[in-house]
């Protein structure tokens, strides 16, 4: 038989231990957070907006991207593929630096730490048109690139009449084994590969400068897409 005196009774918990408790996990919960974003973002995936209609109609201006970083660190890319790289030196204009208050560089900082923030500043996007050993000309009879001596047809560029065959445009290369030839798609209004000859890379871009393989357009929604890589374009490529 159980009596009142044999029933042990546990000590409640105090209003200001329960909420020390709460305070503790929300801590460990939100650097966890920060810890696994940070991961991601430094390794996996960034994000992106575009600023220039270089990319057109395939990126619209203001578009929000994710950048898979696995590619070409892990993953090797392929003609075709949209690449977010750094200024290979002379692309972009010197950046100002924009004028900002404390608590404005603090929280941009802190997205940029969490992945919330959006990288645009010394960085472009375009096309891989030439892999490394690749012979790269414009262009045929019908305005088309020849990749390998064999000519390409491009669905995703916007064709400009006054400018199809512009002498601007006309190039013979071969891609440096460490490099890439790059275009936008909105191919006469993109300072691509072909306008940055006379720069000291001779418009090849670095492997080790491009930061990842763009692949899905993530904002605003109406807009959201996965981006496409054409293989059927470079399919008869050698």
């Amino acid at each position: 038989m159980t009596t009142t005196h044999d029933v042990v009774q546990r000590p409640r918990r105090s209003k200001r231990s329960r909420a020390g408790t709460l305070i503790r996990d929300l801590l460990v919960i939100v650097v966890i957070a920060i810890t696994v974003s940070f991961l991601v973002r430094t390794f996996i995936v960034r994000s992106f907006y575009i600023p220039s209609g270089s990319m057109e109609n395939t990126l619209q201006v203001n578009d929000r991207i994710l950048v898979n970083q696995l590619q070409p660190q892990v993953f090797p890319l392929q003609r075709g593929d949209i690449v977010v790289f750094k200024d290979p030196g002379g692309w972009l204009p010197p950046p100002s630096a924009p004028e900002q208050s404390f608590w404005g560089q603090s929280s941009r900082a802190l997205l940029s730490l969490v992945g919330g923030g959006e990288d645009t500043d010394e960085h472009l996007i375009k096309r891989v048109i030439g892999l490394p050993g690749d012979n790269v000309v414009c262009c045929d009879a019908l305005g088309n690139l020849e990749i390998n001596g064999q000519p390409i047809n491009e669905p995703y560029i916007v064709h400009s009449e006054t400018d199809i065959n512009s002498a601007s445009l006309l190039f013979d290369v071969v891609v440096p084994a460490d490099s890439l030839w790059v275009m936008g798609d909105n191919r006469f209004n993109s300072k691509d590969s072909s306008k940055q000859q006379s720069q000291p890379g001779k418009g090849f871009v670095k492997l080790d400068s491009v930061v990842g393989r763009a692949v899905v357009v993530s904002w605003p929604m109406d807009h959201w897409a996965l981006l496409d890589d054409y293989p059927a374009v470079f399919a008869g490529v050698d």
